[in-house]
């Protein structure tokens, strides 16, 4: 059993340098899943919550999500997350421990709908060698979006990466659906996913 901690956040003592899991959850994890952009971690607590022999970590650019998520996690006792309050590339870029992590969800990342800022979208090569770099063999990938012409662009992005194929989307239990899932499905917006291991 891992420890829990005074904090679930955790701040890197080195930017520049991996995360040491061992350290963050007091133990070293039979598996780590991560869900970046957590948001207000309705996915997450759920998640965890049914989950408990897996390590949970929590990553988003927003501060307020973070500390509302921890409060959240520690009033369900729930010692199995951890949260870092950071950019997602980053994250996988330098923060991530090489092949760590089984599972990456990443539910509504923001789709630029315009042309003149796709480039700002968060699936591109780099993101691939990040999510690449970090996943065990045979890891995860998990993602949502409620807007079609991304959900093509993220699929012709991993279609021609040679790295990942495809494989079933992901079902989710009702109570792990995001804020956002649920603001769409009021609207009566369709919601895309699809799924990618890593070879």
């Amino acid at each position: 059993m891992c420890a829990s901690p005074d904090s679930l956040r955790v701040i890197p003592s080195n930017w520049l340098g991996p995360l040491s899991l061992e350290s963050m959850f007091g133990c070293k994890p039979r598996a780590l899943e991560v869900d970046l952009g957590c948001g207000k971690g309705r996915f997450l607590l759920a998640h965890a919550a049914r989950h408990p022999e897996v390590s949970f970590l929590g990553i988003d650019c927003l501060l307020l999500r973070i500390l509302a998520v921890e409060r959240e996690a520690r009033r369900r006792q729930l010692s199995n997350i951890r949260l870092v309050y950071v950019e997602a590339c980053y994250a996988i870029s330098y923060l991530l421990p090489a092949r760590s992590v089984t599972t990456f969800y990443i539910f509504f990342p923001d789709p630029w709908p315009k042309r003149r800022h796709h480039r700002r979208r968060l699936f591109d090569e780099g993101f691939l060698n990040g999510l690449d770099r970090t996943l065990i063999p045979g890891g995860a990938i998990h993602i949502a979006t409620d807007h079609e012409d991304y959900l093509e662009a993220i699929r012709k992005v991993f279609s021609s990466d040679g790295r990942f194929d495809p494989g079933p989307p992901l079902k989710l239990d009702a109570r792990e659906r995001t804020d956002f899932e649920l603001q769409f499905l009021n609207k009566r917006l369709p919601i895309g996913r699809c799924s990618f291991r890593n070879v």
